[in-house]
C-alpha cells in the first residue's frame, strides 16, 4: 500500500534538499522519499526514543495539542474522506 505524505521544509532545509538532490541529478521528491525511508527504517520504535525525537520538534506540542481541541469540537475530517 502507498500513502501519499505531505512535509514542508523550513527553508534552510528545503535549500539543502535542493543543493542534494542537484548533485545526486535526482528529483527533490525522489529524494526526500529515500532520506523520509531511511530514517524510519533506522528509527528506534522504543517509547522513549520517540518521546525524544517528537521534544526535538519546535511547536509539536502545541500543535498536538491544538489538534485535540480541534478533534473535541468535531473540526476534523474523517480518514476516508482524505
Amino acid at each position: 500500500m502507498t500513502q501519499r505524505l505531505n512535509i514542508t521544509l523550513d527553508a534552510v532545509h528545503a535549500a539543502k534538499l535542493a543543493r542534494l538532490a542537484a548533485r545526486a541529478h535526482v528529483n527533490e521528491g525522489t529524494l526526500a522519499r529515500s532520506l523520509l525511508s531511511s530514517a524510519i527504517d533506522d528509527a528506534d520504535p522504543d517509547a522513549a526514543t520517540v518521546l525524544e525525537v517528537l521534544e526535538g520538534i519546535d511547536g509539536a506540542w502545541q500543535r498536538a495539542q491544538l489538534g485535540r481541541r480541534h478533534a473535541a469540537a468535531g473540526e476534523t475530517i474523517p480518514l476516508d474522506e482524505l
